[in-house]
Order: structure tokens, then sequence, then C-alpha cells
């Protein structure tokens, strides 16, 4: 153990001797916590719209009113050519084309119905079905309205009504950046500890001084220990700063779960990264291959690990890689912690799962590093 605690007064001096290092640990994950969760926004909005106005009645305007009006279109163009609307998407300063027919209010006040066209630009797709859908939706809502004015108070008052409240459980204002920033800090706290513990173990190859570490009678054990504590206690300070500092006092988000089961599995999560991280140091023999593996293996973690993406909506093949992926049962913990705060029988199965992860890959590693006594 005398041996174990000369190494992480080593590997502590070596990390904080690095001026370069120090930001790259605690300063850059909280700019990427401060920037990420304002950027990755679910809500599409500012969709450029080009109305094709053939009517100029009062039904007609009122529904270019709550369109403009909902915070989600800008109105790019009023005209009385569908050429002229189109032309806007061409030029990409239009998003969608809503061409409103003569006689409009005429027809659907005689005749109970009448269509409307919308034209989508759909090179964005994403974009292109958002739009579509709050456009739909807006038409549908003016629809009701329409259909209440015409009822007569008398018989209105003799229908019966369904009348539907919402009530949205563990995100009630429905603020995007209270799903989005425990996912973020799961992938933040993943990449420091995969690219410290890769590049810090490759720099010691390049430099020669594990060459002088293998020849001495320090155990394997100890020497692996020494290299991975120093990154599990970073670790667990990346993630406090990140949980108590940005998430609490920028965005307001308090666990409603407990904090300590948070730093539970926290702890165990760590270890597999940790591991994975020392993994790709044996099969690395220059700090350039290890970022290169590590970068792959980051692109894989955050792509397929549910923080983007619904896993749900993945093809099959993809819904395997990402139960094979470590970060998406700590995003997922993530989020049932801090948002439903779910208890220790809802994560019995997480920590299983990454308890069979440390073991599979710090076995891994541990048997592919070579130290010659």
């Amino acid at each position: 153990m005398r041996v174990l605690f000369f190494l992480l007064q080593k590997e502590f001096k070596q990390i904080f001797r690095d001026k370069a290092l120090l930001p790259m640990i605690f300063l850059a994950p909280i700019i990427q916590l401060l920037v990420m969760p304002l950027a990755a926004d679910y809500e599409i909005k500012n969709i450029n719209i080009a109305i094709v106005d053939h009517e100029h009645s009062t039904y007609s305007q009122k529904l270019i009113n709550k369109i403009t009006a909902s915070g989600y279109f800008v109105l790019s163009d009023y005209d009385n050519s569908f050429n002229g609307a189109f032309e806007q998407i061409e030029s990409d300063k239009a998003d969608l084309i809503l061409e409103i027919p003569k006689n409009f209010e005429k027809d659907l006040s005689r005749e109970g119905s009448q269509k409307l066209f919308i034209a989508v630009n759909a090179i964005n797709g994403t974009k292109a079905n958002l739009g579509g859908a709050y456009l739909a939706r807006i038409i549908a809502d003016f629809n009701a309205e329409i259909r209440l004015d015409w009822r007569q108070q008398s018989i209105a008052s003799n229908t019966q009504i369904i009348e539907i409240v919402p009530s949205n459980w563990y995100n009630p204002l429905l603020n995007y950046s209270y799903f989005m920033v425990p996912g973020i800090l799961a992938t933040l706290v993943t990449m420091i500890a995969v690219y410290m513990c890769a590049l810090n173990i490759v720099k010691e190859k390049e430099i020669g001084t594990i060459e002088q570490i293998n020849v001495t009678p320090i155990k394997k054990i100890y020497f692996i220990l020494g290299k991975l504590i120093p990154f599990w206690i970073i670790g667990n300070v990346v993630f406090t700063v990140g949980l108590f500092i940005v998430a609490h006092l920028i965005y307001g988000i308090v666990p409603l779960g407990s904090v300590l089961l948070l730093y539970g599995y926290l702890a165990v999560f760590l270890v597999v990264i940790l591991g994975i991280g020392l993994l790709i140091s044996t099969y690395s023999e220059t700090q350039q291959q290890a970022m290169s593996l590590a970068f792959f293996c980051m692109m894989v973690f955050m792509l397929m690990g549910g923080l983007f993406t619904p896993i749900e909506s993945m093809p099959e093949w993809a819904k395997i890689i990402a139960n094979l992926n470590p970060v998406t049962y700590f995003i997922e913990v993530m989020r049932m912690v801090v948002l439903k705060g779910s208890q220790f029988a809802d994560l019995k199965k997480h920590f299983l799962i990454m308890f069979g992860f440390a073991l599979f890959f710090n076995t891994w590693a541990v048997l592919n590093y070579k130290k010659t006594n």
C-alpha cells in the first residue's frame, strides 16, 4: 500500500505540473456544459413561411395572425403568386409555403370544408417534419375555433364537450435543458475520463518512463491502480462542479432523487470508463493513436447513447449497439434520478449491468497490459 501511495503522489504531481492539461480537465467541461444545452434545443423555431393569399378575407387574416403569433413561424413573404413564394424556397429564404385559395371564407361557410395547400422544403428533414406538423396543428386549432363560433349559444350550451387537461410529470414546464443537461454532463465526464486516462499512460510510453517502471518490482495491479485512481477522483470532481455549480446555479436543476445514489452509480461507471481508457492505452504506442481510438469510442458513446436520439426510435441493429454502450445506462440513470427521483430499487438492473461492464473491460485491459518484472 505504501508503494501505491507513492505512485498516486507521483501521478497527481505529474497531472498538476502540466499547465495545459488543467484547463482541459476543469475549464473545458464547464464551458461545454454552459454552451451545449443552449444549442441542443429540441424545439424548432424561427421557421420561415411564405404565405400565398388569394382570399384577403377576415378568416385568412385570422389564420395568418394565428400562425405568426405561435412563436414558431416567421413570415418571410406575403404574396399573391405561388411562383413568387416558390422562389423564396429556391433561395432558402422560406421553409414552407401556405397557399390560401380564392373564396376560402365563402366556401368554408357554405360547404363546411375547404382545402389549404402546404409545400414543405424537405432538404432538412427534421425541420420539414416538425414545421409541417406545427403548421397542421395550428390550422386544426383554427378550424376548431371556427366550428365553435358557428354554433348557436343555445346549442353549444347543451353540447357535451370532452375537455383534455394535460399533466406533465417530472418536467412540468417542458424545459428542454432539464432533459439535456444531465445527459451532457454524463457525456462530458466520460470524455474526460477516457481521454485523460488513455493519454496519460501513452505519454509514459513516449517519454520512456514506463520502461523504467516496468523493470521495477512494482506489481502490475499497483501500477494500474496508480493510473486509474487519480482520474477516478478527477471524474468525481468534474461531476460535482457540473452538477452543483453549472446545473444548479445556471439552469436551476435540483436532483429529485438521492445525490448519494448518483455518486454511487458514478463510482462504478468511472471504473468502467477508466478501464476503457486503460484498454485503449494498451493498444496505442503514441498519443496520436490513443486520441484517434478515444475519439472513435466517444463518437459511438455520444451518438448511440440516447443523448440526442431516443433509443426506441433506432433500428434494431443500432439498439443492440446502444445496449452494449455503458454511456447509455449512465445517461438514463442521470435522467431517472435527477428528473424522476428514482430510487435504488428502480436502478438495480443498471447497477448489475455496470458491474458487468467494469469486470469485462478492466479484466481485458489488465490481461492485455504487458509488464516485465
